[in-house]
């Protein structure tokens, strides 16, 4: 039995991780799925939640239950707080999973890593809403490859059930924290990129995978769908979870 924490990526909560969680818990893990600050309530606002605001919630989460040998698994902009978390409590995480992203380094926020084009579209409309946050689409038509493998069902879920992104979260610099966390074997299972282009990326010494690089152990495991493997491969990504728990 492994303790599993999952941390979802933006815009959702622990919700997101139904699917995985039941096959995992059948499997006989302690499954944690975690909703990080501000995205609980859309109405409340979230000009003051950050990045750190995250992390020391995350913590909290592990630490007050007193969780040792932690499988940390990750998704997407998820994957900010939780490396942040294993620089600050390396010693009770046993693995740390990306899932379809992964580790940036010292000083990287998401924004700096978004295109012109789309940073600029969600900075008008966070000052246009005014509460410290935006949305996302959901929309085929304009990021098919990104929601590959989602039904209309699963697409109407997300419409009514995502929560509007803090802001202030993506903006955040990313702060690494104790070199122990490079002691920590980390896993990265990729959906949009196939695993021989990210093993090749990353011999290659591409910046996008150079703090993933730095780990003394990792590993890259190939789940073909599109970015929210919970929803459109669940329980293959749960069987995969639990053989990196193995």
């Amino acid at each position: 039995m492994a303790h599993i924490v999952l941390v979802p990526g933006y815009w959702l909560g622990a919700w997101a991780w139904d699917r995985v969680v039941e096959p995992l818990r059948a499997a006989g893990h302690d499954v944690l799925a975690v909703t990080l600050p501000g995205l609980a309530d859309e109405a409340a606002d979230a000009t003051g939640i950050d990045l750190a605001t995250q992390t020391d919630a995350l913590v909290e989460e592990i630490t007050s239950r007193d969780l040792t040998d932690v499988v940390l698994a990750a998704h997407s902009g998820g994957a900010f707080t939780a490396y942040e978390a294993l620089g600050r409590i390396p010693e009770r995480i046993a693995r740390i999973v990306y899932v379809d992203s992964g580790p940036v380094a010292e000083g990287v926020s998401l924004l700096d890593l978004t295109e012109p084009a789309e940073r600029a579209r969600i900075e008008a409309e966070v000052a246009e809403r005014g509460d410290g946050r935006y949305t996302y689409p959901w929309d085929p038509t304009s990021a098919a490859e990104m929601l590959d493998g989602l039904g209309p069902a699963d697409l109407e879920m997300l419409r009514t059930r995502a929560v509007a992104q803090p802001y202030a979260v993506a903006a955040s610099a990313e702060r690494v924290g104790d070199p122990a966390r490079l002691k920590v074997p980390a896993h990265m299972i990729t959906c949009l990129f196939p695993a021989e282009q990210v093993e090749a990326m990353i011999a290659q010494g591409h910046p996008f995978m150079a703090e993933f690089a730095l780990a003394e152990q990792r590993s890259v495991h190939g789940l073909p769908t599109g970015h929210w493997p919970m929803f459109s491969r669940p329980e293959e990504l749960a069987r995969l979870l639990a053989t990196i728990a193995s």
